[in-house]
C-alpha cells in the first residue's frame, strides 16, 4: 500500500478540524483531512445552521407582532414550506461542494472514507469502494470527529426509529404530534421551533428544561413553552417505548401513563464518535471520550501525553465543552500550537497563553435559541459556589430597562451577574429576553479579561438601549 506523508493529518471535516488543517498551512506545513460523510460537519448540516434556520422564521413573527404598527401589518401564520426551504438553503441541501472548494484553495488536500489510527502517526482511510490508503503524519494526528446523539437503554426506542437531532434538523415535514424525551438545549430550541411550525407538542423534562443554566432561565422558558401550548411534563420518565405498524409511537411513562405521538425526538445528551478510529490501536478505549492537556494533546491514564505527544483532540471528542464555537476556538489554540512544536518555537501553554484553550475552563458563552432566547457565559451561581468562590449575586428586571421597553411591548427578561468578591471581578452573567444573543460578547469580554468592576463604570452604555441593564447592575452592585 502506497503511504503518503503530510505534516498534520486530521481526521474530522467539520468546523473544527477544517480550522485546524487551516491554522496549520496557514503556519506554513502541509495538512490532510479526512471526513467520512460532509465536510461541514454536524453544525452544517445538522446542527447551528439549520436548527437555527428552523427557529428565526418563527422569532421574527414573534418580535413584530410585539411591536403596534409592525403588529397590524402581520397577517397570518408561518409559511412552513417557505421556512423548510430557508431550513434547507443553511445546509447547502446537504451538499457539500462549496466546502470541498474552500478546501482545496486552503491548500488542504481531503481524503473520504473512514479514517483510522493504525499505528503512531499513522492512518488509513477506507473509501466507501473499500479501497484503502495510508497517510503518515510527520508530528501530529488530530481527532476531530465529534459526537453523536446519545439513545439512552429505554425499551423499544431504538427499534421504534426516534428522531435524533440529526432527523429533526432536517425533517421534511411538520409531524401534528411531536413527543420529546430531554429538558436541555436541543430539547427546548426544537420544541419550541416545531410548536412554532403548527405541531402539538409534549415534552419529558424529567431533569427539568434547561437544568444547566440559571433556575430564571429554566422557569421563563417553561412559562413561554406552555404559553405556547406546549405540555411541559416536568420530571417525566419514559419506560418503553414501541410503534405501531400505522407509525404511531407510544410512549409509556414509569408511572403507568402512556403518550401518544406522530414522531418521538431523543434529545438526552452526546456520545463521542470515537468508536471506529483506531484508538485500540495506540492502547485506548474506543468509544471513549478523550482526556487532552490545556494544548490538546491526548494523555494517558498518568496524564502524559500518548507517546511523544503526537496525538491531539479537538472539539466534542474532548468532553471539554460541546459547542461549535468553542471547538474552533479550540482548533486555533492546537493548529498554531503544533506548528510552534514543529518549528522548535515556544509553546505559550500556560493560563490565557496562545496555545492554551484557557477559556474552556470558565468562560464559555452559550446562547440557546428559545422563547426568550438565553445568553450565559462563565459560571452560575451555583457553579461558582461550588468552585469555592466567595460571590456576590447581582439580579435585573431586564423588562425595566428603557431600551427593553423600546424594543417590544410587555418585555419580559431577566438579568444576573456573578461576582467574585475577593477579585471584584465578574465570573458569570445570564441574560434572559428577546434577543439578547447579541449583548452576550461584552459580558464575554468582561469576564476573559477579567475586566474590574470600577473599571466597567466607565464603560458607558448607550441610551436608550437595552445594554443600559449593565449600568443597572452596577447601580445595585453599589461602588
Amino acid at each position: 500500500m502506497e503511504t503518503t506523508m503530510y505534516d498534520v493529518v486530521v481526521i474530522g471535516a467539520g468546523p473544527v478540524g477544517e480550522n485546524i488543517a487551516d491554522r496549520i498551512v496557514q503556519g506554513g506545513l502541509s495538512a490532510a483531512i479526512v471526513e467520512r460523510e460532509l465536510v461541514g460537519g454536524e453544525c452544517s448540516y445538522w446542527a447551528c445552521m439549520p436548527t437555527k434556520a428552523l427557529l428565526r422564521s418563527g422569532t421574527a413573527l414573534r418580535a413584530a407582532r410585539r411591536v403596534p404598527g409592525a403588529r397590524e401589518a402581520v397577517t397570518g401564520d408561518l409559511d412552513v414550506a417557505a421556512v423548510l426551504r430557508r431550513r434547507d438553503s443553511f445546509a447547502s441541501n446537504w451538499k457539500d461542494d462549496g466546502q470541498v472548494s474552500w478546501l482545496g484553495q486552503a491548500g488542504i488536500s481531503l481524503y473520504r472514507g473512514q479514517g483510522r489510527i493504525s499505528s503512531a502517526r499513522a492512518v488509513e482511510v477506507t473509501g466507501e469502494d473499500g479501497a484503502t490508503v495510508s497517510l503518515t503524519a510527520r508530528h501530529a494526528v488530530v481527532i476531530a470527529t465529534g459526537s453523536g446523539a446519545l439513545v439512552p437503554d429505554i425499551a423499544g426506542l431504538r427499534e421504534s426509529a426516534p428522531w435524533t437531532s440529526r432527523e429533526a434538523a432536517a425533517a421534511t415535514a411538520v409531524p401534528g404530534r411531536l413527543a420529546i424525551i430531554g429538558g436541555g438545549v436541543v430539547a427546548s430550541e426544537m420544541a419550541t421551533a416545531f410548536t412554532g411550525l403548527g405541531a402539538s407538542v409534549t415534552m419529558l423534562a424529567r431533569d427539568g428544561v434547561l437544568p444547566m443554566a440559571e433556575p430564571f432561565a429554566g422557569e421563563l422558558v417553561t412559562g413561554s413553552l406552555q404559553d405556547a401550548g406546549v405540555s411541559v411534563r416536568l420530571g417525566a420518565e419514559a419506560a418503553s417505548v414501541k410503534r405501531d405498524e400505522d407509525g404511531t409511537v407510544h410512549i409509556t411513562l414509569t408511572d403507568g401513563e402512556t403518550i401518544e405521538a406522530d414522531e418521538l425526538l431523543v434529545a438526552v445528551g452526546r456520545t463521542p464518535n470515537t468508536q471506529n478510529v483506531g484508538l485500540d490501536a495506540i492502547g485506548l478505549t474506543p468509544g471513549a471520550w478523550l482526556v487532552v492537556d490545556d494544548t490538546l494533546r491526548v494523555v494517558g491514564e498518568e496524564g502524559t501525553p500518548i507517546g511523544d505527544g503526537w496525538l491531539y483532540a479537538a472539539g466534542d471528542v474532548n468532553r471539554r465543552v460541546l459547542l461549535t464555537h468553542q471547538g474552533k476556538y479550540q482548533a486555533r489554540a492546537v493548529g498554531d500550537a503544533i506548528v510552534a512544536r514543529a518549528k522548535g518555537e515556544a509553546v505559550e501553554d500556560g493560563r490565557w497563553g496562545r496555545h492554551a484553550a484557557t477559556a474552556d475552563e470558565r468562560a464559555v458563552p452559550q446562547v440557546i435559541f428559545t422563547e426568550p432566547e438565553i445568553a450565559s457565559v462563565g459560571l452560575t451561581a451555583a457553579a461558582a459556589a461550588a468552585a469555592g468562590l466567595r460571590t456576590r449575586v447581582v439580579d435585573q428586571d431586564l423588562g425595566a430597562v428603557a431600551g427593553s421597553a423600546l424594543h417590544a411591548d410587555g418585555y419580559r427578561g431577566h438579568a444576573r451577574m456573578v461576582v467574585d468578591e475577593d477579585r471584584k471581578v465578574i465570573v458569570g452573567f445570564t441574560l434572559a429576553g428577546p434577543d439578547v444573543a447579541e449583548l452576550l460578547h461584552a459580558a464575554t469580554i468582561a469576564v476573559v479579561g477579567e475586566v474590574p468592576l470600577d473599571r466597567l463604570w466607565h464603560a458607558v452604555p448607550a441610551y436608550p438601549t437595552i445594554s443600559e441593564v449593565w449600568l443597572r447592575l452596577l447601580e445595585t452592585y453599589g461602588r
